[in-house]
């Protein structure tokens, strides 16, 4: 029997301040989802962030959408990731992704060499910090010989914004699934469900956890929401590694694979997602209006109980 996809909220509707992330867990608890995820971009620090709301929230899932590894050793990762999901009371799962070049090097001034070395060598020091909190590890960038002594640690899913064939399959091997941001549909269905399943089949792993992350939007003005997207959005269409997911979708800009129409047609649309092996489905909800945010919340809501 297939497990019935889980519905969360990726947070989008606050005002970039705790009080107010804090408040929007809330209300997605309050809601039934069955997640609440934190960005890290250029804001709040979503693990410092999600301890907060880890105090205030007591049950819903939290997590990370996503941390980039390059400007964190992992050792000090394991640390914070640890310490948020004590506070949380196990409920973090920690989505890591490697950023963009344009981040690393252009604004940060380090290396993107070799992304997915630096990927599997970092999660070669980070997994067996999280699981068994001590790692001795030497690669040809990261190595670490160390043993945390953190009391009372929980263990916590970890999850690779993976999008390519390579980290597919990497995060596969060493962790506990992928998240993934403006990936369509189809390509869902022929690239990132399969390799990630095929890959964690033929290792003797579980099935991975698929968390996929879309624009929702309920709306009677479908195309004023898709020119809003357009625009909200547009910046993902000009970083190679989502610009690379466009095209296999066959799509010009991520406002093409944003889920946008009446209620139903968001639903069923939503709802699609579980039969090509979504296991989680992220809602990043742009209503333009009131009403809008009001229906998409509703629309959502809805699937809870299909």
């Amino acid at each position: 029997m297939t497990n019935r996809m889980k519905i969360g909220i990726f947070g989008s509707q606050n005002d970039s301040t705790v009080d107010g992330v804090v408040a929007e867990a809330k209300r997605a608890e309050a809601d039934g989802f069955a997640s609440y995820w934190q960005s890290q971009i250029f804001g709040l620090d979503a693990l410092s962030t999600l301890s907060v709301v880890g105090r205030e929230v007591p049950r819903i899932e939290l997590g990370t959408s996503v941390i980039p590894t390059y400007p964190r050793h992992p050792m000090m990762l394991a640390q914070q990731a640890l310490t948020t999901n004590q506070a949380s009371g196990g409920r973090l799962c920690l989505g890591i992704g490697l950023s963009h070049q344009v981040v690393i090097e252009g604004m940060l001034n380090m290396s993107f060499d070799k992304p997915v070395r630096h990927m599997k060598e970092y999660l070669s020091i980070l997994m067996p910090l999280i699981h068994d909190r001590k790692v001795s590890f030497a690669g040809e960038t990261l190595t670490t010989h160390a043993e945390l002594t953190i009391n009372k640690a929980q263990s916590c899913d970890v999850v690779v914004a993976a999008l390519g064939p390579q980290m597919l399959k990497l995060a596969a091997a060493m962790t506990q699934g992928t998240l993934t941001w403006c990936t369509g549909p189809e390509t869902l269905r022929t690239l990132t469900v399969p390799t990630i399943n095929a890959a964690a089949e033929e290792l003797g792993k579980p099935k991975p956890r698929v968390i996929a992350a879309l624009p929702v939007c309920v709306t009677k003005d479908v195309d004023g929401a898709r020119a809003r997207a357009a625009q909200v959005f547009a910046v993902y269409g000009q970083l190679p590694s989502y610009r690379a997911m466009l095209d296999h979708e066959g799509v010009a800009g991520p406002a093409d694979v944003a889920i946008i129409g009446s209620a139903s047609e968001v639903f069923d649309k939503v709802a699609a997602l579980q039969e090509i092996g979504v296991t989680d489905f992220g809602g990043v909800e742009f209503g333009g209006t009131p009403d809008e945010l009001h229906d998409t919340r509703e629309m959502l809501k809805s699937l809870l109980k299909r």
